[in-house]
């Protein structure tokens, strides 16, 4: 029993990171790779939950083991999709004064960053909005380096579909 209830484990462990994968996929408008990740990962789901229901052992070790499996690879999906799979993310960074110390620092270390003036409609300040597109794998590098120069800074990042033209570090 035990070797059924590890089989079960580790194919859902796969079946829901290549749910993940294709999810990730699919947002970037990767269809045709998605619609294959999707065949696999249905495949050894409709494999898996086929034995798990028919299997001749009435314990409760196997549902564990099957919703085991499910945590685990979303686990391991969001690992992987976060630390392997390449993407462009866009940053709006709202900082509370103008700051050319910090642009200047941003475009030295090899990012583009557009400016919009703003203006804080209810005390009146002058504030700016940065607007960057960078690799997933410099995300840390350039919020570190914004909160360097702003501890306050409001920082919303999104993924990013498709960018035509532009510097993108």
């Amino acid at each position: 029993m035990l070797i059924v209830c590890l089989k079960i484990f580790l194919a859902r462990i796969v079946d829901v990171s290549l749910g993940s994968i294709r999810t990730i996929l699919m947002v970037k408008g990767n269809s045709k790779t998605a619609s294959i990740v999707a065949f696999l990962e249905v495949f050894i789901w409709f494999i898996i939950a086929k034995e798990a229901l028919n299997t001749p052992y009435n314990s409760l070790l196997i549902p564990l083991f099957y919703a085991g499996g499910y945590a685990t690879g979303t686990l391991i999906g969001t690992y992987i999709s976060s630390n392997f799979l390449n993407g462009i993310v866009g940053l709006q960074v709202i900082t509370k004064w103008p700051n050319k110390k910090l642009i200047n620092q941003i475009r030295q270390s090899g990012f583009g960053v557009s400016i919009i003036a703003l203006k804080d409609a209810y005390e009146g300040k002058k504030k700016e909005m940065l607007v960057l597109q960078v690799n997933k794998k410099s995300l840390k590098e350039i919020t570190n380096l914004i909160y360097d120069f702003d501890q306050q800074a409001f920082i919303i990042v999104s993924e990013t579909k498709y960018v035509h033209n532009g510097l993108i570090k």
